[in-house]
This record gives structure tokens, sequence and C-alpha cells, in this order.
């Protein structure tokens, strides 16, 4: 427990410190932008004297000085206007200067851009040089944005490297659980299994004999399904129907009288590729909890059903339903809404149904206080 608590503590200082480098990177990059505003802003107050220099010269003005202010402004776009009409523009398009339209509109952004400088070239006459933003000011702008998304997606690739990560581990442990279990199980089994003979010897009861070698059977199958959850299975084509009939006769005869049982299947046979043992579990695991949504009372019902090159197989509780907020949370190891439970046979339906034979399982639909239906698929062999 100390362990997980520091473990979360370190990674909550991650964040925080990552917080704060980011944070000091977008105020940097802020005061840099203020920056080269007023630097631009310079620039343009002197070509406006250069401009006023240009209008006020005689045969004796030095000339060399405001040309030169003039060839050195490159990048940033310049309308001059006087009297509401534009007498000169630098650093703009001709196809833009020629289209009175275009010329409007691109003198409305540059007024939305920065403020304008006012030339009193002469006391009482008055011109306006607006300017736009230059090139380097519009990448620098927009350098946020790209750093932001550049972090989301370094943060979402970190993220699914970890969750990839412990999927790995938590498959590991699983499936050294579910092999462990199967060896812890096989040794008492192998004892009942030689008592199980010593019984017959005796001629005990035959009816009793019977019910312990199903039992037995029943132990066997169990420990068989959890030996194959860490390697990978043997796939054989089977009939769909067959194999959950035969699933579901065994569960029927232990139902609750109070649960209301219908199976309705097509009249042919369906060959799909599965693993009889994993799948009779999978039919176990949807069977049992649809039994315990509805705590032992309800209508449960079976339907299996072709739609294309698929078989799919529904079953529908009367329970107390699932939350939308819930339908792919209920898959998750460790999920449960029970009391008692260890939140681990759907996870392990969902790994056996699309890892092992690569088909589908969801939550067809569900409703509060009125049923679920789960539904598995799979692929049919043509």
């Amino acid at each position: 427990m100390q362990f997980a608590d520091k473990r979360n503590t370190t990674r909550w200082a991650i964040i925080f410190f990552s917080f704060i480098i980011i944070s000091i990177i977008l105020w940097n990059t802020y005061i840099f932008f203020q920056i080269f505003k007023n630097e631009e802003r310079l620039k343009m107050e002197l070509l406006a004297t250069a401009q006023k220099t240009l209008i006020n010269a005689d045969e004796h003005t030095e000339l060399d000085l405001p040309l030169k202010i003039f060839s050195n402004n490159t990048t940033i776009p310049i309308i001059v206007t006087e009297k509401d009409s534009i007498i000169n523009t630098i650093n703009i398009e001709d196809a833009i200067i020629n289209n009175e339209q275009k010329s409007k509109s691109l003198l409305s952004q540059l007024k939305k851009e920065n403020e304008p400088i006012v030339i009193e070239y002469v006391p009482g006459k008055f011109q306006y040089l607006y300017y736009g933003n230059s090139s380097l000011i519009n990448k620098l702008k927009y350098y946020p944005i790209a750093l932001l998304l550049i972090i989301v997606l370094f943060g979402m690739l970190v993220y699914n490297f970890y969750r990839s990560t412990k999927m790995a581990t938590e498959n590991k442990l699983w499936a050294g659980m579910a092999k462990e279990t199967a060896h812890q199980i096989g040794t008492p089994l192998s004892s009942l299994i030689g008592w199980l003979e010593i019984l017959k010897v005796e001629n005990v009861e035959e009816t009793t004999v019977l019910e312990i070698e199903k039992d037995i059977l029943r132990l066997q199958n169990i420990t068989d399904r959890f030996s194959k959850i860490g390697s990978e299975p043997i796939l054989e084509t089977k009939d769909i129907i067959a194999e959950t009939t035969l699933s579901l006769s065994y569960l029927q005869s232990r139902f609750s009288k109070q649960v209301v049982f219908s199976y309705k299947v097509p009249d042919f046979p369906i060959s799909v590729s599965l693993n009889p043992i994993l799948f009779s579990w999978t039919i176990e695991n949807l069977i049992k909890n649809a039994i315990d949504a509805m705590r032992g009372r309800g209508k449960l019902d079976v339907v299996i059903e072709m739609e294309g090159e698929f078989v799919k197989i529904n079953i529908t509780d009367t329970g107390k339903g699932i939350p939308k907020s819930q339908f792919k949370s209920i898959f998750e190891p460790g999920f449960t809404t029970k009391k008692r439970g260890w939140g681990l046979g759907l996870s392990l339906t969902k790994r056996i149904v699309e890892e092992y034979h690569n088909g589908k399982i969801k939550v067809l639909q569900s409703e509060v206080n009125k049923g679920t239906t789960l539904q598995i698929s799979f692929r049919k062999v043509l």
C-alpha cells in the first residue's frame, strides 16, 4: 500500500512540474511576442517619420536615410491613407492593390491588428499608417498552439505506452494466476478420482457415484479452462448451436425455479472456429452474470441468429440493468457492482471471445431496472 502511495505521489509530482515548465514556456513566449510587437511598432514609427520627411522634402533634404528605412522593410504590410483614401502601400500584392474590394478588406484587417500611426506632415493635415503583423509575429502567435498540440500528442503517447505496459503486466498476472489455480486444483482432484474408483468397488449406490462423477468431471473441466487461459488455445470447427445447447443443458438443471428460461436457435447447424471448453466457460459466465443481475428471479432469453457472415448470441435478462456510462467499464478487470466479487468474470469472457476467438462482445442494449442484452458474435466458417 505504501509503495502504491509513493508511486502515485511521484506521478502527481511529475505532472505538477510538467505543468510548471509548460506555463513558463508559454509565459516566455508571450513576453517574446510583446517584445517583437513593440519593436515592430518602433520600426513603423520610424517609417512614419521617414514618410513625413519625404512628403516635406525639398532640394536640400537628405533622402538617403528615409529611403533606406523604406527599403529595409520587406515583411510588414503597410497601407497609408489620407481622408479615407489609400495613397500608398508597401509589401502588398498587386492583385489586392488593383482590386478595390480586396484592398478595403485588407485595410479593415490591418485596423484590427494594430493601432494606426498618425502622421501630421503639415499642421492640420494628417495621414494614417496602418500596418499588419510580420510573418515572424504570425509564426510566434501560433507557436503556443503548436507547442500545446505537441505536448498533448506526447502525453497521449506516454499514456498509451503506460496503459499497454500495464495491460501486458495484468495479462501476465492473470495468466500466471490461472495456471497456478489449475495446478492447485489438480492435486486434490487426482485424489478424488482415486476415491471415486474405491466407491465403485465398494458398491455404493449408483446414483450417488454418478453425481460425484459429474462433479469431478466438472472440476476437471474447470481445471482445463484455467490451464488454457495462459496459453494459445486450439480452435476447432464446431457447431455453435450444439455447443451452446450442451452448455445450457448443464446450467439449466441448476437454475432456480424462479428463472423462466427461453432458448431460440435456427434449425440448422452453424460452423464456427472455437475452443469448446473456453466457449462453454463464456456461456456459463454470461448466464450466471444475468441470473445475478436478476437476483435469481426473472426471465432469461438466449437467442442465436445469423447476420451475414456472423453468428450472434444474445443473452437478455430482466435484471437491474446497466447505466450507459458503464457499458465499457463492466469488461474491465476488477469492475464489479457486487458486494462480494472479484470483477473478473466478464473480463475473462471478453478475453476469451476477442483475443482467443477473434469475436466481439458488447452490451447491445440496457435499461436501468428493466434489463440488459449482452451480445457475443463470431465469424462463421464457410
